[in-house]
Parts: C-alpha cells; structure tokens; sequence
C-alpha cells in the first residue's frame, strides 16, 4: 500500500535533528512542503528532493503519492491539523488510494516551552512590542515579584497544585522579563536569561558532589551540613548574617537571624528593660521567635494559620 507520511518536527531544535528513521524516509521519498523553511534547506543539503508547493496541498500529495511508494509532507509548527483531516476524509473515501501515517521526527526536549517564554517576552520588549512592559524596570517591577510569589505560596498552602501551577507561571514572567530587561543594561553590567540559567546550572553542581562528582550522599544532614560548607567557601562571607534577605517579613527575618546565630553559637541577649512600648513589643516578640524555633515550629506560618482563622470567624460571624 502507498503511504502519505506527514512528519512533524519540533521547531525548538536545530533543522535537520532528525531521527535515523525520519532520515531514511526522506532520503528515499519525495518530500514536500508549504514553505521554504531552514528545514526545507538542511534537508535539500543532505540530498533530499523538496518540492515547495504554490497550490492545494490535498491534490498535490495525491498526485505524488499515484506516482511514488511513499510521499513526506513537512508538516508546520501547527502540525497541519487542518490538512490531516481534509487528507484523512479523502483516504477514507477512497480506502484504495494510500494510507496516511503520522512520523514524528523530533520531539520538543524537556524545558522546550521556555524558548518560547523567552520569545514571547522578547517581542514583547522589542520596538513594536507591548509600551508597559517596555517602560518598566527592576524598580519598578520589584513589587510585582514579591506579590506572584506569594500568590504561589498561597497556592501551596492552600493545597490547589492547578493554583501553583498558574501562579509558579507568574513567577517564571518576572524572572524572565528581568532577564530580557537586563540585556538593555550598559555592557559591562548587561546579562541575559541564559546567564542565569547558566549560573543556576553551576551552582547546583557545585553544590550536590553527591549528584554529580561521585560523593557519598550520607544523612540529609549530612547533606545540608555539606551544602553548607561549600556556600560559605564560594561567598566569603565576612558575617553568618550575611545573604540574609533583609525585606522578608519581620517573623520570618527573626527566625532566619536565630537560627544563623545558633550555628555560630551566639545565644539570645538576656532581656533587659526596654526605653519605650515598641522597643518591649520587640523584645517580646523576639523571645517568642526564639520559644518557636527551640520547638521546630514556623513562627511565620503560624501566625499567618492563626491570623486567617480569625479572618474565618470575623466573616461567618458578618453573615450571621
């Protein structure tokens, strides 16, 4: 039986990454096409017979296929849908003519759709794109990444992973908008997403020898304690306060300083009498930070529960 092969390709690799069946294929069968493309160009470089169509494609393939084994079309980044039903109607209209197959000849790797983040956010900040997004910088937009990640932690906590999976998507618009207003930078501070992926990618290596250089994983703390060690020797840090996040909330500032403190072995000061009401509000608190973090709890987290069950009962008790 002949055979029509509609072979898709994924647009995010190289053109002429194909697999050793898609290459056979296409070596051995004329091959056509909707458009010139950098596809259409690797594989005429390799020796294939690409026909580039002016008309109908339905009719032309039919013709080919009347005259050949085996017919390729390469389908477009779509994958054709429209021309694979109109094919397939006619095929089963008349069962005798060929048999349709779907050949994929590369798949999108892992991680794929984040060329197209990087595209999409790329238009939108080029001369023609969207007049926010181009106005902004990582002043102004410095907000906005503290709001989508707490949007996602509120996903978290609530439980709704469908939630998470929008919000994380926000997150993941502000690390790239960052990234691509970067590349406007003055040369010598410019840097770009790859530059941070790159770094990501470094850093995470470095840091699990256990992973990727052949080290015994040993205990979880084992592990940290590791982690630990080889991020004080790349910072060279002068204070174990030092790569604290300073803007986090006052609750969670708290039990960040406590617990670098208690790695160092500096013990909570003796409270003395404070000058003003604040100052003993503050004390106050911090002893608290202290009592939780002694029992493993998340002094945050646990006002954040307390402070939205109280929000429950203040709204049934405005419905009742």
């Amino acid at each position: 039986m002949r055979r029509i092969v509609l072979l898709v390709t994924s647009p995010r690799l190289p053109a002429g990454l194909l697999t050793a069946t898609a290459w056979d294929v296409v070596r051995a069968a004329p091959v056509l096409a909707g458009a010139e493309s950098e596809l259409t160009t690797a594989l005429r470089v390799a020796g294939a017979q690409v026909k580039v169509l002016d008309g109908p494609a339905v009719p032309a393939l039919l013709d080919a296929a009347a005259a050949h084994d085996t017919v390729v079309w390469l389908a477009g980044p779509a994958g054709d849908e429209s021309l694979a039903r109109e094919l397939g109607l006619r095929l089963a209209r008349e069962p005798g003519l060929a048999e349709l197959e779907l050949m994929y000849g590369s798949w999108d790797p892992p991680g794929a759709r984040l060329l197209d983040a990087v595209a999409v956010l790329d238009r939108m900040l080029s001369p023609g794109g969207d007049p926010w997004k181009r106005a902004q910088t990582h002043q102004s937009l410095a907000r906005f990444l503290l709001e989508e990640c707490y949007e996602a932690y509120d996903a978290i906590s609530a439980g709704d992973t469908d939630a998470l999976r929008e919000e994380l998507g926000d997150v993941l618009l502000q690390v790239v908008l960052h990234a691509r207003l970067a590349e406007e930078l003055p040369e010598d501070e410019r840097w770009t997403v790859d530059d941070v992926a790159g770094g990501l990618v470094d850093k995470m290596i470095r840091r699990n020898p256990h992973v990727f250089a052949g080290a015994e994983a040993g205990t979880l703390e084992e592990i940290t304690a590791n982690w630990e060690r080889i991020k004080q020797a790349e910072k060279a840090r002068e204070s174990v306060l030092d790569g604290i996040a300073l803007s986090q909330p006052a609750l969670a500032l708290a039990a960040k300083i406590l617990e670098r403190a208690h790695r160092l072995g500096v013990p909570l000061p003796v409270p003395q009498a404070q000058p003003d009401a604040e100052a003993a509000l503050g004390a106050t608190l911090l002893a608290l930070v202290a009592q939780a973090r002694e029992a493993a709890l998340d002094p945050e987290a646990a006002l954040r529960r307390t402070t939205l069950t109280h929000a429950h009962s203040i709204r049934t008790t405005e419905l009742s």
